[in-house]
C-alpha cells in the first residue's frame, strides 16, 4: 500500500510539473485525494523524504524535494564500505565504475571544449602545480579539475553523477585506506589530459583518462598489500 500511495504523489508532481520546493497538497487532501488514511500518506511521505523527492517541513507542510543525488551518494558510500569489510574489492569496483564513465565521454570532448573551459582547466592545472611544490595536490583541486572537464557538456545530470562518483569514492578512499600519492604524477596525468583534449586528439585523450585511474588502481592495489 505504502508504494502504490508513493508512486502515486510522484505521478502528481509528475503530471502538475512541480519544481523543486514547489508546496504538495496538505495531508487532508492528499487523503481525499488518494482515499487513503492519515498514517498511509505519512509513511509515503517519511519515503518520500528519504529519496530526497519531497522535503517535510515540520509546521510548514510538505514541498517538493531537492530530488539529489546525496541518497545515491549515501548508497554508494554504505555499500562500498560494507563491501570492503566483507573482504570485496568494492572501492575498486566504485573507481572501476567512475573510470567507466569518464572514459566514454573524454573522446567527445577532444577540441570541442570552448576557449574560457580550456584557460579554467589551465588555471586548475597551474593550482595543481603550486600545491604539488608544498607536498600534496589537494582533493578539492582535483575534484575542479574534473568537473571543469565536463562543463562544456551542459548535462546537469551527468555533472550530478559524476559529482556522485567522485564524493562516494573519495569519502570511501579517505576513510578506509590511506593511498599513497606521488603529486608530481598527478600534475603530469592531469596536464596530459587537457593537453590530448586541447589537441582534439581523442584516442590520446581517453588513453590519458585510463592512465590517469589505473595509477589510481595500482595505488590502491598497493595500499591493500600493505
Amino acid at each position: 500500500m505504502t508504494n502504490d500511495i508513493q508512486e502515486r504523489i510522484k505521478r502528481l508532481i509528475i503530471d502538475q510539473r512541480l519544481p523543486s520546493g514547489a508546496p504538495l497538497p496538505t495531508e487532508t487532501e492528499l487523503m481525499e485525494l488518494l482515499g487513503v488514511s492519515r498514517n498511509s500518506v505519512r509513511e509515503a511521505l517519511k519515503a518520500l523524504q528519504a529519496m530526497g523527492i519531497v522535503e517535510i517541513r515540520h509546521g510548514f507542510g510538505t514541498y517538493v524535494g531537492p530530488m539529489s543525488m546525496a541518497p545515491m551518494i549515501e548508497g554508494l558510500i554504505f555499500r562500498t564500505v560494507a563491501g570492503h569489510y566483507r573482504g570485496e574489492d568494492s572501492l575498486l569496483e566504485l573507481l572501476e565504475l567512475r573510470e567507466a564513465v569518464e572514459t566514454g565521454l573524454i573522446a567527445r570532448l577532444a577540441g570541442r571544449i570552448p576557449e574560457a573551459d580550456l584557460a579554467e582547466l589551465d588555471a586548475v592545472v597551474r593550482r595543481m602545480e603550486a600545491e604539488a611544490a608544498e607536498g600534496a595536490v589537494r582533493a578539492e583541486t582535483d575534484r575542479a579539475f574534473h568537473a571543469a572537464l565536463y562543463g562544456s557538456l551542459d548535462n546537469t545530470l551527468l555533472s550530478e553523477v559524476l559529482e556522485a562518483f567522485w564524493d562516494a569514492f573519495h569519502r570511501v578512499r579517505t576513510d578506509l585506506v590511506d593511498v599513497p600519492t606521488d603529486p608530481r604524477v598527478t600534475c603530469k596525468q592531469h596536464r596530459e589530459i587537457l593537453e590530448s583534449v586541447r589537441s582534439g586528439d581523442a584516442l590520446r585523450a581517453e588513453g590519458a583518462i585510463r592512465d590517469h585511474f589505473g595509477n589510481i588502481r595500482i595505488r590502491l592495489r598497493s595500499a591493500h598489500r600493505d
